[in-house]
């Protein structure tokens, strides 16, 4: 079994992440290429103490470049989205959600 700093590398930040967060109470995550889905969830469940209630994988294949003449690749790299049960609000980054009010004065 992996530790935890081997199986997940980043939550991603993209505007579909956010909207299936919002949506859905699912989080994505970049995760090591060799990883499945049990390690993932248990990674997931022992780094924030939650219960996970479904872990969806995919692979991406590497883009091919250039630059002028040299051509490249870049890196494959795997996908996972995690689901929660309803009453789980998780928070990665422990920033409070901003409903449009002005934050209220701290009192001296």
């Amino acid at each position: 079994m992996r530790s935890i700093d081997q199986v997940l590398k980043r939550p991603l930040l993209t505007e579909k992440a956010i909207s299936l967060k919002e949506a859905a109470n699912k989080v994505v995550f970049e995760v090591h290429k060799d990883a499945n889905k049990h390690e993932i969830k248990s990674a997931i469940e022992s780094l924030f103490e939650v219960k996970v209630s479904d872990v969806r994988t995919m692979i991406f294949r590497g883009k091919i470049k250039r630059v002028g003449k040299q051509t490249g690749k870049r890196r494959n790299w795997k996908k996972a989205v995690v689901t929660f049960p309803e009453d789980v609000d998780l928070d990665i980054f422990g920033v409070a959600t901003f409903d449009g009010a002005p934050p209220e004065e701290a009192e001296s």
